[in-house]
């Protein structure tokens, strides 16, 4: 029980956490409060893991389905170390959308699969060999750049359906914005999901929502399962999306151990191995990519509970909505003004991300190569360059990461040789020891 990592202790009473103490992994609250955290969990990921799949098209309840079956796939292969909750993945998106409008939803699905293997296959070579020739080959000035041309790439599909009822998505944009800073804790991280319900709420005062397929379906039936075709076209438009989820992935193992006091170093790549054998199994039952979640990592942070037993609860519990398609088509009546609003926050978000990561690593842009590194990769992203060879179409994301490599790997090697490059990597890097003693002494503003 304990390898699956099933076996967990009681908490104290189980009936409360003393101030100061956490919840750890291995350990569990009593069932009926373990439970409540758990159906928490499920609300934290529910607003964000069904927007893939509405804005896709998608069957909700199948993503739902396979949403629910990773997240237990991931805590066996894990073993109960790392609580995590996997839902879609905001990465998918551009390319399943580019890959069905050639080789439709199957083609798409037959990308989501490689994707995955591709990952598990990262995560192998870093369960062997470590996670440091990661960092090597995509330091952040990459992942940064990277992370940023997949969410503002997406900025004109957030157009076409906020054009589609405007009002509607207008009033959604405005909610998720007042409602992430007018309430605190879990409700205001949940912004989204309640911007969704309000600008739901308003297309249907408006007539914008239509339930006929919702009346038509039952209310217990099996999930919509589709088997994936695997074209090599689509090769470029998924490749990329594995850089960006071994980026995810580990960052929020390191989260999870800064919050836990564990050292989970040794787990991170069997954390990636369980993503990309969820995103295996998500694209040959017809479901989207997965990632693990920082909405439920917040929700671990405002309760002070990391054990797995209510991830197990999380898990069962998706699982088991899944299997209403009166529910999965509810879901689906979601209509485009609603998405637009939303998707105008979330892409954004995506590409901010990328921003952070250079912010948090103090990217220095005197440095020539990061500046051209990030300006070229974004350009080549956010215009959707695109170059087909054959049979192979690559889109801006498969450029604009690509170029990212290339620009930053070819320019350090040359400069390197050259001797050109004066300027540090990081901010305040490399400087002498007097300026680093200075720049600590100078006053501060009050």
């Amino acid at each position: 029980m304990s390898m699956l990592g099933i076996k967990w202790k009681l908490h104290g009473t189980g009936k409360s956490i003393k101030p100061g103490h956490v919840v750890a992994p291995d350990e569990r609250l009593a069932w009926p409060l373990t439970i409540g955290v758990g159906m928490q969990h499920v609300v934290a990921m529910f607003g964000a893991t069904f927007l893939v799949p509405i804005i896709t098209g998608m069957p909700p309840a199948t993503t739902l389905f396979f949403s629910g079956i990773g997240t237990l796939l991931f805590l066996v292969i894990t073993r109960g170390r790392v609580p995590s909750y996997l839902g879609s993945s905001f990465a998918f998106i551009a390319p399943i959308m580019a890959s069905q409008q050639q080789f439709g939803v199957p083609g798409a699905l037959g990308g989501v699969v490689m994707a995955g293997a591709a990952l598990a296959l990262v995560g192998a070579i870093v369960q062997k060999f470590g996670a440091g020739w990661i960092n090597r080959l995509m330091p952040p000035i990459v992942t940064g750049a990277i992370v940023a041309l997949i969410g503002l790439n997406l900025a004109p599909a957030a157009k076409q359906n906020f054009d589609a009822a405007p009002v509607t998505a207008v009033v959604t944009l405005a909610t998720i914005i007042l409602v992430s800073v007018l309430f605190r804790g879990i409700l205001g991280r949940l912004s989204i999901l309640v911007g969704v319900v309000v600008g739901y709420l308003v297309a249907m005062l408006r007539g914008e929502v239509s339930y006929d397929k919702m009346e038509a379906a039952a209310w217990v039936g099996l999930p919509q399962f589709q088997t994936p075709e695997f074209h090599v076209g689509v090769l470029g438009l998924f490749v990329p999306v594995v850089l960006v989820l071994v980026a995810e992935n580990i960052g929020h193992v390191k989260s999870v151990a800064a919050m836990t006091g564990q050292n989970l170093d040794g787990v991170s790549g069997r954390a990636l191995m369980a993503d990309g054998a969820a995103t295996v199994l998500a694209g040959f039952g017809g479901g989207s990519g997965t990632t693990t979640y920082a909405e439920n990592i917040g929700v671990m942070a405002a309760t002070k509970v990391y054990s797995t037993a209510a991830y197990w609860v999380a898990g069962v519990f998706a699982i088991l909505l899944s299997f209403s398609p009166k529910f999965g088509e509810l879901i689906a009546t979601v209509p485009p003004g609603v998405l637009g609003g939303a998707a105008t926050m979330l892409y954004g978000m995506i590409g901010i991300l990328g921003v952070k990561i250079w912010v948090q690593n103090k990217v220095n842009f005197s440095n020539p190569v990061n500046l051209t590194t990030a300006a070229v990769a974004l350009i080549v992203g956010i215009a959707d360059y695109t170059w087909t060879i054959g049979d192979l179409k690559f889109t801006g994301i498969a450029l604009g990461s690509a170029a990212a490599l290339v620009i930053y790997h070819g320019m350090k090697a040359i400069a390197k040789a050259r001797g050109t490059v004066a300027e540090p990597e990081t901010e305040h890097a490399g400087l002498p020891p007097e300026a680093k003693a200075a720049a600590k002494r100078s006053p501060k503003k009050r």
